[in-house]
């Protein structure tokens, strides 16, 4: 089940509950699969050119981490936030704070 999405310009956030059984690569190629189907159909002249030689519409990684350690409204505010000026500031004054490598 879906419980919080939010993004990025190149990226996703997604918060999902799922039984522990279930396959996470099948599950995110289906969602890859269906997003794209459905995004381009919907989309398909400002799309255009954009994918026209570029076959793809996701990238082939993904990230899962799990959050069973964290309170689900920590975990949903995060990603709630995502694509926000908000987060984007934050982000920012992050960055200049970690020392150089």
């Amino acid at each position: 089940m879906l419980i919080e999405s939010g993004g990025e310009p190149d990226h996703v956030h997604l918060l999902i509950d799922i039984h522990p059984a279930l396959d996470i690569p099948v599950l995110i190629n289906n969602l890859k699969t269906a997003s794209a189907r459905r995004t381009r159909n919907r989309f398909t002249e400002h799309l255009v050119k954009f994918y026209c030689a570029k076959p793809l519409f996701w990238h082939r990684a993904y990230f899962v981490g799990s959050v069973g350690g964290a309170a689900l409204e920590t975990v949903r505010a995060y990603v709630d936030a995502q694509g926000t000026e908000e987060h984007a500031r934050k982000a920012k004054a992050k960055s200049k704070t970690k020392p150089s490598a």
